[in-house]
């Protein structure tokens, strides 16, 4: 089952939203692989922490 930014695991409650969403992205990338869902979340929370570390949210930064 793919999921959304409304309806997600419930280990990505407390993900921050952008963070949140990219997991979700990545989640379902892996479940389409048929990786399975327990793995698939783990990872895709894990590659998602390390996605916004990479990619800092600008918009925080503003004047």
């Amino acid at each position: 089952m793919p999921w959304d930014k409304n309806d997600y695991p419930q280990s990505m409650k407390y993900l921050e939203p952008r963070v949140r969403n990219k997991a979700i992205e990545i989640a379902n990338a892996l479940l389409d692989e048929k990786y399975e869902e327990g793995r698939a979340i783990a990872i895709a929370t894990s590659k998602a922490e390390e996605w916004a570390d990479n990619h800092p949210n600008h918009s925080e930064h503003k004047s």
